[in-house]
């Protein structure tokens, strides 16, 4: 059994998992999972560059994240970026900066790889139920980029393309540093012409239909669940494995065009940090249902994190 950390820093948040794995019986124990908002990937399609106020949220998150690290005595740790520190000039910044706290070299991994490691952290406990087909269609809607993945046992075919939540929020419904509230038609027929073109250019690796089972990972997807539950608090017991049909999703993508900060923020599992970007995420996972033919997503809250742990043991 090895005691394990694994950090996924993404463009929205930054996510701790420290876990007991044993390879050789595939046992897998979480002992720690936290999330925090960060928002590193704020300006970065519009600058290139991450802004210095990001880059210490991030810091703040990970000065944090040591001590649980030390505390649980984890023997190996693994900490990956995601789609915002590829994209950025200075990530030579944010690197030195992971360095000094954590004392592990950050690995800005290719998209592909982030969707390997998604799929695996998704579909590793769905081996053996008889309830879902096979091939898995894995999405993982990030804040920068989604990933498509798909295969059975193994990853079969995967592309990363740079939508995200965030990114289409900076793009489409941000004016002079703030956001459109409520969002406009406009925007949101904006966001669609960007996400429709995105799917056109992941179709060309993955097979976005004839999937047996589409299987959604982050957190637009877990709060449009924890939505369609009803769920006044975030509960993630509750919202692993739940399904919301392609009818819930798009009522509730709806539902989000249409309101302002204020009604969003009064969703009770809502996390605040996620306020201004779940309309522009929750269209991304209309237009995926409705492109792949989905009349359903199986919710995961198992994702790149468990993924990346399972690569240190």
């Amino acid at each position: 059994m090895t005691r394990v950390a694994a950090v996924d820093c993404g463009t929205n948040s930054i996510r701790l998992l420290v876990a007991d794995a044993d390879p050789a019986t595939g046992e897998f124990t979480e002992l720690d999972r936290r999330m925090e908002i960060v928002r590193l990937g704020q300006g970065v399609d519009r600058t290139g560059r991450l802004a210095p106020e990001a880059l210490e949220r991030t810091f703040a998150a990970c000065r944090r994240y040591a001590a649980v690290i030390k505390e649980h005595g984890a023997e190996k740790v693994r900490f990956v970026a995601t789609s915002a520190s590829r994209d950025a000039e200075n990530r030579d910044d944010f690197a030195r900066g992971v360095r000094d706290i954590l004392g592990v070299e950050p690995e800005v991994i290719s998209g592909d790889q982030e969707a390997e490691f998604s799929f695996a952290g998704a579909t590793k406990e769905l081996a053996g139920r008889d309830d879902l087909a096979k091939p898995y269609l894995v999405v993982d809607i990030g804040g920068g980029s989604t990933e498509f993945v798909v295969g059975e046992d193994r990853v079969r075919a995967a592309r990363s393309v740079d939508i995200g939540c965030v990114r289409m929020t900076e793009r489409h419904l941000s004016r002079d540093g703030a956001v459109i509230d409520p969002p406009t038609q406009d925007a949101a027929d904006a966001i669609r012409a960007d996400v429709a073109a995105a799917l056109d250019l992941a179709g060309r690796s993955v097979p976005l239909t004839g999937a047996g089972t589409l299987v959604g990972l982050a957190g637009t997807v877990t709060t449009v669940a924890a939505i369609a539950l009803g769920l006044e608090d975030y509960d993630s017991a509750a919202i692993h494995h739940s399904r919301v049909s392609l009818e819930r999703v798009r009522e509730i993508t709806g539902r989000l065009q249409s309101s302002t900060h204020a009604e969003r923020a009064a969703i009770g599992a809502m996390h605040p940090g996620r306020v201004d970007v779940i309309a522009s995420g929750a269209l991304i996972l209309l237009a995926v249902m409705e492109r792949t033919g989905a009349r359903e997503v199986v919710v995961s809250e198992h994702d790149i994190l468990d993924g990346i742990g399972w690569s240190i043991a």
